[in-house]
């Protein structure tokens, strides 16, 4: 009767631990329909739902034509209930784990106003960049610079290298 008792209780324990556990990243955007990019790896389009092995940082690229993209960071959080101890209770249990990501995109520049508007913005912000890397910083004339003198030649001493130590072959 033990062994019979022994055998119910592995089974048990058996199908306890084949509990399937699965963690889901959504991601949702407004308006819909942009391409996600987590860690260098394409995932799809939103509305969207991927899988992932690791809770942590993860980066996160958004594009969709006529909006400008995203490029952030987002933070999958360990829930409580995976953190030790709790994580060895909970293991055998079947669940899902869903981390939960929205992103507003802004309509791009270019869409936002109209298209002189935009032109002659741009050309201004060009100009300013030309200005900034043609003109060299002009120094500032209330302040004096530093006078200085050369400074003595000292002999530098070094120290005769060590002797080789030569073991009989």
């Amino acid at each position: 009767m033990t062994a019979l008792r022994a055998a119910s209780i592995a089974a048990l324990l058996g199908a306890a631990l084949a509990g399937c556990s699965q963690k889901v990243i959504e991601i949702t955007t407004e308006p819909s329909g942009a391409l996600v990019t987590l860690n260098d790896v394409p995932v799809g389009r939103t509305p969207l739902q991927t899988g992932f092995t690791y809770y942590g940082d993860y980066d996160i690229q958004i594009r969709k034509e006529g909006f400008e993209p995203i490029r952030t960071k987002a933070t999958a959080w360990t829930p409580l209930y995976e953190r030790p101890p709790l994580d060895l209770a909970t293991a055998p249990i079947p669940y899902e784990s869903v981390v939960r990501w929205h992103f507003t995109l802004e309509p791009a520049l270019e869409k936002r106003e109209n298209k002189q508007q935009f032109e002659d913005g741009l050309i201004s912000r060009a100009r300013g960049l030309r200005e900034q890397v043609e003109e060299p910083a002009k120094p500032d004339p209330s302040s004096k610079p530093a006078e200085s003198s050369p400074a003595p030649a000292t002999p530098v001493e070094t120290a005769p290298p060590p002797p080789v130590n030569e073991s009989p072959r």
